[in-house]
């Protein structure tokens, strides 16, 4: 174990004279690259390297095939053709390394780690370069062969952001942060979390933050779109290797997440900071006061990073652009129920520029007196500025019998009465515009909510004393 330190040592502060890792720089968003070379000044010209611009250097993960796969090239030409400000785009080629039994590969990191350290200090001293203009982006095991490189760089300062895109778990789950990615590695680091469901004890993707901010779309277990059930769509694209794509459809997922970042650059998703899935599916979560929220993707917000990771939850599409607006409704019903009644709701958003029919509301339990029920709609496309809210018990006629037995008494009423439920108002808050909005039943002399009625709530400031005397 000396020997090991004292050789590991060595060879960190040792310069390389050449790499196994191929550097790749690409001129234009089609090409596949021209190779940069350690120490040879020559090569930087010839790739056509501008020192000016920032460095945005991919990382691959682990290879099966020896292959480099397809969202790579894909990723190079969103870097190089969607950007307001260009960057220098390469790639960190170590397919001959990762390509092996999963756990030499794990080995490796450290290696390829070192590697991509070496030809970012070599870029520092042969051209006018900073490695704080230095933007690497690692998927899976690339994840943490990233962080190793901004660990092993050395120097007072840091590199300037690493990208986690679902670091690789298995063998780095709960390993200390000198061994994976870290929020040491850079002066700023994000990650996405996509696919870290545990199968026997291991996932793909790594649970734990490792980051900065760290998002996890859809809670980050797993991503709509990829279950099995969507197989037969694979196999119409695949083929045979369709059962192989739909293992790997969350764990890439992550990339295309990023890549849509760069597509889309009108429709960036939000995600919010929440302590889990759980609370976040409640709507408890849609708040951007001081830093609880931050765009997923390239154009996430650096500042303000403290030492403890930031976790934000947000819920996404499951293909391109991937990008909801979520919001927040709370109702609450006035009755007074011996019982706990589950009926079945469904809501229409009639906004500005859209309406949505028919979204099935889930309480997740049943009615009781006098309790605020708060859920997470999200929506597909913006409807503008929401104008009026039709909510309908969907629950068939046989429910209006099965309701007659159902002794409910109203709090301002003189004695018990058979009738309906009584939602005075439904609360709202848009996720991306931060707006609140109160919604009042149209008739306010009929309160009442009967199965299979629908009631149409409009806008009203709640706080107003007209509507206080009517609520009365």
């Amino acid at each position: 174990e000396p020997f090991e330190r004292s050789t590991r040592a060595a060879r960190k502060n040792e310069t390389l004279q050449e790499t196994k890792t191929r550097f790749l720089l690409f001129e234009g968003a089609t090409d596949r690259g021209c190779q940069i070379q350690l120490h040879r000044a020559d090569t930087l010209q010839q790739c056509g390297f501008n020192a000016s611009l920032p460095l945005v250097m991919i990382i691959h993960g682990w290879s099966v095939d020896g292959l480099l796969e397809d969202w790579i090239w894909q990723m190079v030409a969103a870097l190089k053709s969607q950007l307001a400000r260009p960057v220098n785009v390469a790639l960190a080629d170590w397919i001959s390394l990762a390509q092996n039994h999963y756990a030499v590969a794990v080995r490796n990191t450290r290696l390829v780690g070192q590697e991509v350290a070496a030809i970012l200090r070599w870029l520092e001293e042969s051209a006018p370069f900073s490695r704080s203009n230095v933007h690497l982006i690692g998927y899976s095991l690339g994840a943490h062969v990233s962080g190793f490189a901004g660990s092993y760089i050395g120097g007072k300062h840091k590199i300037g952001r690493i990208t986690g895109l679902d670091a690789a778990g298995p063998m780095f789950e709960g390993a200390s942060p000198n061994d994976r990615l870290s929020p040491d590695d850079a002066n700023f680091v994000d990650a996405i979390h996509t696919f870290t469901r545990e199968h026997m004890g291991l996932s793909v993707g790594i649970k734990e933050p490792v980051a900065h901010y760290d998002f996890y779309p859809n809670g980050g277990s797993f991503q709509p779109g990829c279950h099995f059930l969507d197989l037969y769509k694979h196999i119409t694209k695949h083929g045979l290797n369709a059962f192989t794509q739909t293992i790997k459809c969350a764990h890439e997922r992550s990339v295309h997440l990023f890549i849509d970042s760069l597509e889309h650059p009108n429709l960036q998703s939000t995600a919010y900071l929440c302590s889990g899935m759980d609370s976040f599916s409640q709507g408890l979560c849609l708040d951007c006061k001081k830093g609880r929220c931050n765009t997923l993707g390239y154009h996430v917000r650096q500042g303000g990073q403290s030492k403890k990771s930031k976790q934000l939850f947000l819920v996404t599409r499951a293909q391109a652009p991937f990008k909801v607006y979520h919001y927040q409704f709370k109702i609450q019903f006035l009755n007074q129920i011996e019982k706990p009644v589950e009926p079945t709701f469904t809501m229409s958003l009639l906004g500005t520029d859209l309406e949505i029919q028919k979204i099935p509301i889930t309480l997740g339990e049943g009615i009781t007196s006098n309790k605020t029920y708060s859920f997470l709609i999200t929506l597909d496309s913006d409807i503008g500025e929401l104008l009026k809210i039709k909510f309908k018990w969907e629950n068939s006629a046989v429910w209006a019998n099965v309701w007659n037995t159902v002794q409910t008494i109203i709090p301002w009423g003189r004695g018990p009465l058979y009738s309906g439920l009584v939602l005075k108002n439904i609360r709202v808050k848009a996720g991306e515009t931060q707006k609140r909005m109160v919604f009042c039943s149209e008739s306010m002399e009929d309160l009442q909510l009967h199965p299979t009625q629908e009631k149409t709530f409009v806008r009203c400031d709640v706080n107003s004393k007209k509507m206080k005397r009517k609520n009365r």
